[in-house]
């Protein structure tokens, strides 16, 4: 337990002091922000507003972790280094995409298809390794089986739909942040929340592992509390980029961030065993992620726009709501979802370890 919080007292150090570093040297060589020309006026003073932010959260999160195993000696593990690898596969993704953007001076950066391809590879090769490294008992860091809070037996997908499995998965969730990082700490913010939900449900999953006691309720999941760690680690770099991110930004987290965090929550929820919970527990991004699919259905069917404009945060503002005000609701939405998503996991843990 000493290391979750070692990883993320470290990582959330990082995460502040170093992103005003950053700052100061993106805004030296002119990496700044370019801003949609289609999207809120308001939006236009942010043209110029340093990015590629997401590089703090990634050293945060390295650094949280490895100096926790320091701390502690305890060994790392193939289930947190390979959800790191996906983390930081994305990250590199996102990176030459802000990168691209900054060289271009445009808001486009890498086609679809080349950062389809990206993902793709970074899926594949975490979707191969995670289904190797079984451990003593037999587990690997994930399953071929769907699961919601455990694996649900009678949906397997086998070796080569759980890669399909995992690239969808890990591209989903990685574009569902991506698009919600559209307003100033919008990201980050809903980011640490479902990092901390899933701080919880390592840490409970290791207390209660089948390792340690085979007692009814108990979970068959492969290095609960080092995934943990790398959820505080993931915590604490976004807590402290959020310092620096929350209305007004001095710095965006760009894609470099917010395809790494969707591809950590992506694996998070793969070695965890929790897939479908991560729907609930990461609510705000499904919406975001719906209101751009829907948005474009009903335009190609109707020639009618659903809402004033996707993702669903710049509807509001359209409407007239301030920017600190649909990211605070926002925030408060992101919490109920993962009070909820934490509820139905405890409560089914309650019912399996009571037999019934």
């Amino acid at each position: 337990m000493r290391g979750v919080f070692v990883a993320a007292g470290v990582a959330l150090a990082v995460s502040i002091l170093l992103t005003p570093y950053l700052i100061r040297f993106f805004a030296r060589q002119g990496f700044g922000q370019e801003i949609r020309a289609d999207g809120p006026q308001s939006h236009q003073s942010k043209r110029g507003t340093p990015t590629m932010g997401g590089v703090a959260i990634l050293l945060a999160i390295w650094l949280g972790y490895l100096f926790a195993h320091l701390l502690t000696s305890e060994p790392m593990t193939a289930s947190a280094l390979l959800v790191l690898f996906l983390t930081t596969g994305l990250g590199i993704v996102g990176f030459v995409d802000d990168f691209i953007k900054i060289r271009r001076h445009r808001n486009l950066g890498l086609n679809k298809t080349s950062k389809l391809v990206g993902q793709l590879i970074t899926a594949v090769v975490f979707a191969v390794l995670a289904l190797r490294f079984a451990n003593a008992r037999g587990l690997t860091p994930a399953s071929d089986k769907l699961s919601f809070v455990r694996e649900i037996a009678v949906l397997s997908f086998g070796a080569l739909g759980f890669v399909l499995f995992c690239y969808l998965v890990v591209s989903a969730w990685s574009n569902a942040v991506n698009l919600t990082d559209g307003l100033d700490g919008l990201a980050a913010g809903t980011s640490a929340m479902v990092l901390a939900t899933y701080v919880i449900i390592g840490f409970w999953q290791f207390r209660n592992s089948c390792a340690i006691a085979a007692a009814a309720g108990c979970y068959e999941v492969r290095d609960p509390l080092d995934v943990a760690l790398v959820a505080a680690a993931a915590m604490g770099g976004c807590i402290g980029f959020l310092w620096w991110n929350a209305a007004p930004a001095r710095i965006f987290m760009g894609d470099t961030g917010s395809l790494a965090l969707g591809g950590l929550i992506a694996g998070l929820s793969m070695v965890t065993h929790t897939e479908l919970l991560l729907v609930v527990i990461g609510g705000v991004f499904v919406v975001e992620a719906l209101s751009v699919a829907l948005q474009i259905v009903v335009f190609r069917t109707t020639r009618r726009r659903l809402f004033r404009m996707a993702p669903f945060h710049h509807h509001f503002e359209l409407a007239g709501w301030a920017e600190t005000t649909v990211i605070i609701r926002f925030w408060l939405l992101a919490a109920i979802c993962a009070a909820l998503g934490l509820g139905m996991f405890y409560s089914e843990w309650l019912t399996a370890s009571a037999g019934f």
